[in-house]
């Protein structure tokens, strides 16, 4: 068989079995060979940002990788914004990067670039493969890497003789993942006296810390030790609602971190870093724990962080301790102007239990966490980069990771025009996805940081570039021209009624709520 073939069999033996691709000319033995090789699903993308942006949601909701397909350096630069989300999120992907024939390389071609330059920020691991048969063993390795903790992403870089050419036979050995490093006892005891010590004590939640498990012993420890829990303003994924232990968000504005965090003696870190500002200001310090705050680190991401929680609940004596959990709460009447606190709220009214939530409302979302707290159980995914465009390919891979759950996007309609073919992809699979865009028509949040920033009141040019009238987009025909059903609302109460509906039969669907 030829490379491309045995690099889809290598995937698939190794449990990798979702391709996201917008494939090329370099690219296209491996689309062949998909006719060929049973067992991978092949999603098509119409632009890179939404292949990554889905490999990245896949891989939060699946906790496996999917891979991606992309052709030369030029797709994969498309694709960054959202592999640099991914990279934050901490998610295992494994890029497959067609480029030029080895033989090809050295004629300086029109689409010629250094792939591996483009790849290297984004990626903890790379291999540009020489020959055809080294294909079999540099996929292999790549899943191994990707899998490696956290995760992270592998990118391979496959020269298009590579796929053609004869190669060896696909690898169907398991993969050997290597296990998260288990934390020293030091940091254990270091915890736990900051725990007993009787001072303000903080535990800053991360990565699998913010799953069911590690929330169920971080209450624990706090119920037993007075410490209050938080956990990064952006994070990969959440498991909240009702019954579940909750935990509160550092709020994005930093003097209102600091605030939340004044009088803090201890902080420690679980799956986390010291918490810094997401942009500097002026007069504003980058670091937000207090100066006189002890850091400990309980935990890095690459270590084993449920386990470090099982043994510092032995250490402060809480085996017994029965955690604080959120109560129930629905509202019961939503009315009045349409706004970003009455969507959380007619959000928050019937969310169902077990959805997948994909927040990137941006400025108008600020209340949807708080309103929905009381929810069923269900996942809430952030844009853990800061980089927008995330929203809509994140819920498309989400619902394709689990397709019996409901997956609903909370969208700023700015952020949603940089990756609006999502809504094609999610039609084309039938993706049972409500979007919700918040239309205000314009970049509000970066009307806040121009005044954050001191940058003084905004003229002409400067408001112009925050509009996005002149003409203002029109969702339902944006939408409706992809293939997906939707609705305009301008009334809280009309949003609440749509939301319903959308809610009772499979998606995907969308609700442009129409913001003054």
């Amino acid at each position: 068989m030829n490379g491309a073939e045995s690099l889809l069999r290598t995937l698939v033996n190794g449990g990798v079995n979702v391709c996201f691709t917008n494939p090329g000319t370099s690219e296209m033995q491996f689309v062949a060979a998909a006719d060929r090789v049973p067992g991978m699903r092949c999603v098509l993308g119409l632009f890179e940002g939404v292949v990554t942006g889905a490999a990245d949601g896949y891989a939060r909701m699946a906790n496996n990788p999917a891979s991606t397909l992309m052709h030369l350096g030029s797709g994969l630069a498309n694709g960054l914004a959202n592999l640099h989300n991914a990279m934050r999120a901490r998610v295992p992907i494994i890029n497959i990067i067609g480029d030029h024939a080895t033989y090809h390389r050295k004629f300086d071609a029109p689409l010629q670039s250094d792939v591996a330059a483009y790849a290297r920020p984004v990626s903890g691991w790379i291999r540009d493969v020489a020959t055809a048969a080294e294909i079999p063993e540099a996929t292999y390795d790549a899943i191994t890497a990707a899998l490696g903790p956290p995760g992270q992403i592998a990118t391979l870089i496959v020269p298009a003789d590579c796929s053609w050419n004869e190669s060896e036979d696909p690898i169907t050995d398991p993969v050997l993942v290597p296990d998260f490093e288990r934390v020293s006892q030091d940091a254990i005891t270091a915890a736990a006296t900051a725990l007993k010590s009787g001072q303000p004590t903080v535990l800053l939640l991360s990565g699998y810390a913010l799953r069911e498990k590690g929330l169920e012993l971080s209450g624990r420890i706090a119920a037993a030790t007075g410490a209050r829990l938080l956990c990064d303003t952006f994070n990969t994924r959440l498991q909240r609602g009702a019954g579940r232990v909750p935990v509160e968000r550092l709020p994005y504005f930093p003097e209102r971190a600091m605030e939340l965090l004044a009088g803090t003696r201890h902080m420690i870190i679980v799956g986390s870093r010291p918490p810094v500002g997401f942009f500097a200001y002026p007069g504003s310090p980058s670091e937000l724990t207090p100066q006189d705050c002890a850091v400990h680190v309980l935990a890095r991401p690459d270590q084993h962080i449920v386990d470090a929680l099982k043994r510092l609940v032995a250490a402060v004596g809480a085996e017994k301790t029965e955690p604080v959990r959120q109560p129930a709460q629905r509202p019961i009447q939503i009315q009045g102007p349409l706004n970003g606190d009455n969507i959380a709220l007619s959000l928050a009214s019937m969310l169902p239990e077990q959805a997948i939530v994909v927040d990137e409302s941006i400025s108008d979302g600020f209340t949807v966490l708080p309103r929905t707290a009381g929810a069923p159980p269900h996942d809430w995914l952030f844009i853990t980069g800061g980089a927008i465009g995330q929203g809509m390919p994140m819920a498309t891979g989400a619902a394709i990771a689990c397709p019996d759950r409901k997956v609903i996007n909370l969208q700023a309609d700015g952020s949603a025009m940089y990756t609006l073919q999502s809504l094609w992809t999610q039609a084309r699979e039938s993706l049972d996805i409500t979007t919700i865009i918040y239309a205000n028509r314009r970049y509000r949040i970066l009307e806040i940081e121009h005044e954050r920033v001191g940058a003084g009141a905004p003229g002409p040019k400067a408001r112009d570039m925050f509009s996005l009238s002149r003409p203002n987009l029109d969702w339902v025909k944006l939408s409706e021209g992809m293939g997906v059903p939707a609705r305009r609302v301008h009334s809280a109460e009309a949003f609440h009624r749509q939301l319903a509906a959308y809610l009772r039969e499979p998606g995907p669907n969308l609700i442009e709520a129409w913001i003054d």
